[in-house]
């Protein structure tokens, strides 16, 4: 009776050391479009304070940035540079809402 006792402690410590180091919550959450260069920016026509549309590869799948964001300025620069240089990265959108929420360098 203790040898399982012990062998099913650990079986819950494994799963719990497992499920805690799975990734953080926030990347879970976004589509990877890795390798993606931009090929258009403009305003958004219905909301052109709020988001800028953003068009992603040849078949210019449409996009959104957040004027609102902490990272616009930084996030921008970014597209901006991809769009003008032909500069790939690897972009994550948020799941159900289109919005692009981090641009990464391509490893």
């Amino acid at each position: 009776m203790v040898q399982i006792m012990k062998i099913l402690h650990y079986i819950l410590l494994f799963f719990c050391m497992f499920t805690s180091c799975s990734g953080s919550s926030g990347s879970q959450n976004l589509t990877w479009y890795n390798k993606a260069t931009i090929s258009n920016i403009t305003e958004d026509p219905d909301k052109p304070k709020e988001l800028m549309r953003i068009s992603i590869g040849i078949s210019q799948q449409v996009f959104y940035l957040s004027k609102k964001s902490p990272d616009y300025k930084t996030l921008m620069q970014k597209l901006d540079q991809s769009f003008k240089k032909g500069k790939a990265y690897n972009i994550g959108i948020e799941n159900n809402t289109n919005i692009i929420k981090q641009i990464n360098d391509i490893k």
